[in-house]
């Protein structure tokens, strides 16, 4: 579940809700559960709408806002206080935090959720990814190095 949590935020939700899964919302006019929404919805959204339906397009805008908008903040994603691979704790809390402050805001039974939710989220969800990609590579190379570095 840990490496889950490091992009959508619903995979640390709350257990009564099954992560947002038995929230069952219209996002625009097609019914969906909360859950689904932020798994899928919100980026396939933004892909469409913004990049042409090119994901390809989607993932180069998301690594150059890596390289350049996030840029100062790439060095804290890689490591958290003992830099060492209990950090996933730390990056289920933020999902928390996230699923509380954005997921569930305004995302009742029923909701009809539309352009001010759509576009208020997409900004969370790329962000998310963003800090995805960046710890799980810091995981992985930190796993490698120990491993190469045991082995020697």
């Amino acid at each position: 579940m840990a490496l889950f949590a490091f992009v959508q935020p619903l995979h640390c939700g709350f257990i009564s809700d099954s992560g947002g899964n038995k929230i069952n919302v219209h996002w625009y006019k097609r019914k969906q559960n909360l859950h689904h929404v932020w798994d899928h919805t919100i980026l396939q959204t933004e892909v469409d709408r913004f990049y042409d339906s090119d994901m390809d397009e989607f993932v180069d805008a998301i690594q150059q806002n890596i390289t350049k908008v996030w840029a100062d903040e790439v060095e804290e994603w890689e490591h958290c206080a003992d830099n060492d691979l209990p950090c996933a704790a730390l990056y289920a809390s933020e999902s928390t935090i996230d699923a509380c402050k954005w997921a569930y805001k305004d995302a009742t039974e029923g909701s009809v959720l539309k352009d001010d939710y759509f576009l208020s989220r997409s900004p969370i969800v790329n962000l998310r990814l963003a800090q995805a990609g960046v710890r799980l590579a810091a995981i992985l190379n930190r796993v490698f190095d120990r491993k190469l570095s045991s082995s020697m």
